[in-house]
């Protein structure tokens, strides 16, 4: 089956499309306002909610709004290019999204604000599906893999760039709009995406495609919510028990979902999602690498970002430029898989190798540079890390969407799409609990290892022994507390304890009472760079885990994306 596009502009064949490369910069304009903007409130939140205010939820769900908004419509939203035309769903995507970036940036309300980064959401997932059927749609297969290819370097320098512009951004308080700015610069670019995707962007639709599966998408979009809200909220809850029984009502839906689809598609109907997707090796190993991939990629983005902050100290624009070898390499890696690409899936392997290396490198950074650790010294692991991951996506949306045929396109990109947020989603979620799981224990320790050390230098600034005890104990509780606190902005009863004992013990002693303070904080902020730098070295090895599953995953996908590609 073919096919047919319906198309006010010439050159839609097999010969390519005159404006394709013109037009995929436009689609990849796109892919970079919704990086950045799924990246920039981990940096913005706590100025956000300085000036807003609201609770610890509404700052979560700054960013689990945008996420779960975006899940649950990516399926639908590539479906809706099929039968309305993607260049227009394209366009209505873009419009809606940069009018919801300004609904953001004039925000009044926490809950205007939340509101806003769901519509936000919502209009990113009719926006983003399109690019992948319009790409397929405008190139020949001999440019196919380097259009798909760019996405990597692009992804990468967004994941690794937005932390740095929101940085920026906050500090420069252009025009006084603070962290306002964070989403009034999208204006622009989505005004231009907008103007130039009229001009550029090929028009036309599926002749293949009749109405929209409602049932389907009701069935989709319950399936992905019942799985990313406990995700995104469990940590904060402590994991009840609610939460493992709506995964398991998720995996239920997604059953009935598979069964609805597949019984549809059999009477004649037009499903979502096709299911004759899934008996294609290329697309559902794709989804399998995916999945697994993206998890372990966005979780160690996040716990990397939180690590240099919360553990090392660095401000949000120095955390973000840190990260800079990491983008370097990632174009590195974009262009050695360009020079490969007839080795096919072992490329993919080759990148996945690579980007383990450099996190072990980052391990044994850590290891040998200790707390101290600087950008400087961290430059080499991450710069193989960036390697290795733009070996393995550069070649990855080609392999996995070469054997698609045409009138699946639009059901594959969105399908591919959504489980790239769905893989990005429980990354976060795995990895970040993992990683503050094991920070408050080891920032125990760490205390528990400096108190001798502790009472010596408050022994020496006349403190008397039993509140030498008082203290030391005071210092372990704040800081495990505060390391596995709920909400950063509470400060615990155990610290404020200590700082009583504290105030006590400069005021017994007067003339030592600066020493007693630099004591005291020297102390607590060596266990914090301690405890944190311990929980990151394990979380790494959970990552090199999952780098591992994503190298016996990819035994799934064909050996080359098409078969006149296999060497002879």
């Amino acid at each position: 089956m073919t096919e047919t596009f319906t198309s006010t502009v010439k050159g839609t064949t097999d010969a390519g499309y005159r404006w394709r490369w013109v037009a995929l910069f436009v689609i990849l304009a796109a892919e970079i306002m919704d990086m950045l903007d799924a990246l920039i409130t981990n940096i913005a939140a706590p100025t956000i909610r300085a000036e807003l205010g609201g609770s610890a939820a509404t700052v979560q769900w700054l960013a689990a709004g945008y996420t779960l908004a975006m899940a649950v419509g990516l399926v639908t939203g590539g479906r809706l290019g099929d039968l309305y035309g993607r260049r227009r769903m394209f366009l209505v995507g873009a419009a809606g999204f940069t009018l919801a970036s300004l609904l953001c940036g004039i925000a009044v309300s926490p809950g205007m604000l939340v509101g806003a980064r769901v519509t936000q959401g919502l209009f990113g997932a009719l926006m983003l599906p399109q690019g992948i059927g319009m790409i397929k749609q405008m190139f020949g297969p001999k440019e196919m893999g380097a259009a798909f290819g760019l996405f990597g370097p692009v992804m990468g320098l967004a994941s690794v760039g937005g932390p740095v512009l929101a940085g920026w951004l906050i500090g420069a308080d252009l025009f006084g709009t603070g962290w306002r700015m964070i989403f009034l610069i999208n204006l622009p670019f989505g005004a231009a995406a907008v103007v130039a995707g009229l001009k550029f962007l090929p028009a036309g639709r599926s002749e293949q495609a009749t109405r929209l599966d409602l049932t389907g998408a009701a069935l989709a979009s319950l399936g992905a919510g019942l799985l990313i809200y406990p995700l995104v909220q469990g940590r904060e809850h402590d994991w009840p028990a609610w939460t493992f029984l709506m995964m398991a009502a998720s995996l239920a839906v997604w059953a009935v979902f598979t069964w609805y689809e597949t019984r549809k598609q059999r009477a004649g109907g037009d499903p979502l999602v096709v299911p004759s997707l899934f008996r294609k090796r290329g697309f559902t190993g794709g989804l399998v690498v995916g999945l697994v991939f993206f998890s372990g990629m966005a979780g160690i983005a996040l716990v990397l970002a939180l690590f240099f902050q919360l553990g090392l100290g660095f401000s949000p624009l120095k955390a973000g430029l840190a990260q800079i070898p990491w983008s370097v390499g990632i174009v590195i890696g974009f262009g050695v898989a360009q020079g490969v690409q007839r080795f096919g899936r072992k490329v993919i392997h080759a990148g996945t190798l690579t980007m383990a290396a450099g996190i072990a490198g980052l391990f044994a950074t850590l290891q040998y540079a200790g707390i101290d650790v600087t950008p400087g010294q961290l430059v080499p692991a991450l710069t193989v890390t960036g390697l290795g991951m733009g070996m393995l996506m550069a070649p990855f949306f080609d392999t996995v969407l070469a054997g698609v045929d045409p009138e699946e396109t639009g059901s594959a990109g969105g399908t591919l799409t959504a489980v790239q947020q769905l893989g990005a989603a429980l990354g976060a979620a795995v990895l970040g609990t993992i990683f503050f799981g094991l920070a408050g224990g080891h920032i125990t320790a760490a205390a528990d290892d400096g108190a001798a050390g502790l009472r010596q230098d408050l022994a020496a600034a006349s403190v008397p022994a039993a509140r030498r005890d008082r203290i030391a104990d005071g210092l372990r509780d704040c800081a495990h507390d505060r390391a596995t606190a709920k909400d950063a902005a509470v400060v615990p009863a155990s610290c404020h304890r200590l700082q009583s004992d504290v105030q006590a013990a400069m005021a017994s002693a007067p003339q030592s009472g600066a020493a007693v303070q630099k004591a005291v904080a020297d102390a607590g902020e060596h266990s914090a760079r301690a405890g944190f730098t311990a929980a990151m070295k394990i979380t790494l090895w959970v990552e090199v885990g999952l780098l591992g599953l994503t190298f016996l995953a990819t035994f799934l996908l064909p050996r080359h994306a098409r078969p006149e590609e296999e060497p002879a």
